[in-house]
């Protein structure tokens, strides 16, 4: 456990790392879109079962909720930060996404080279593009997982400068996605926003109520 915890403490230098490896952005007159497609690819079948079935049923929940819950929030709340020197919501999606993009790199999938990876959270007030950038993510990484062999998941790799396997790699990529999807939900609800999800369940659970009567 306290290898998780460390490893999801670094995510801000994760970012940095795995930014180094990708071409800076080219400069122009307006900024770059923070999205950008990840190359077209004949996508691997899926697993049906084992660590990485496991894997991308984790993934399919969380980009589910993440994604929901980023849409359901008003753009003008995506400023809002419990305090000082912390996060804001927007900055939490993007800093999801760029987690994406770091675990994904470290399991041997690059970014694109024309992703501005290091540029996410200065795109954070501007809802459509961190909901787009958040989607692109999960892609990549999604990918990621389709694209390693169950023989390649216990090999060696480095971990932000630690050693690591492509398993664990996968593993702490999925924790750290759920710490922040907790993250944002706390986030939301400051702002006055239920998790989409929380609400369907409580209008169906009123339905059925009704109908009992």
């Amino acid at each position: 456990m306290k290898r998780v915890f460390l490893c999801c403490a670094a995510i801000a230098l994760a970012s940095t790392t795995c930014l180094a490896q990708a071409a800076p952005a080219k400069a122009s007159a307006a900024p770059a879109p923070a999205v950008a497609a990840t190359p077209a690819a004949a996508a691997p079948e899926a697993p049906k079962s084992g660590f990485r079935a496991d894997i991308l049923k984790s993934l399919d929940d969380l980009e589910k909720k993440s994604v929901s819950l980023a849409e359901a929030v008003p753009e003008e709340k995506y400023t809002w930060r419990p305090g000082e020197g912390v996060r804001s919501i927007g900055e939490v999606y993007m800093h999801m996404a760029s987690g994406n993009y770091a675990y994904a790199n470290a399991a041997g999938n690059k970014a694109p080279a024309d992703l501005d990876v290091r540029g996410f959270e200065k795109l954070a007030t501007d809802k459509a593009k961190t909901v787009a950038t958040l989607k692109q993510s999960f892609v990549h990484v999604r990918q990621t997982v389709l694209q390693t062999s169950d023989a390649d998941l216990d090999k060696a790799v480095k971990m932000f400068g630690r050693d690591s396997t492509i398993r664990n790699v996968l593993f702490i990529m999925q924790v750290h996605q759920s710490e922040h999807l907790g993250q944002s939900i706390a986030y939301a609800r400051s702002v006055g926003v239920v998790p989409p999800w929380t609400e369907e369940r409580q209008a169906a659970q009123k339905k059925a109520a009704a109908e009992k009567k």
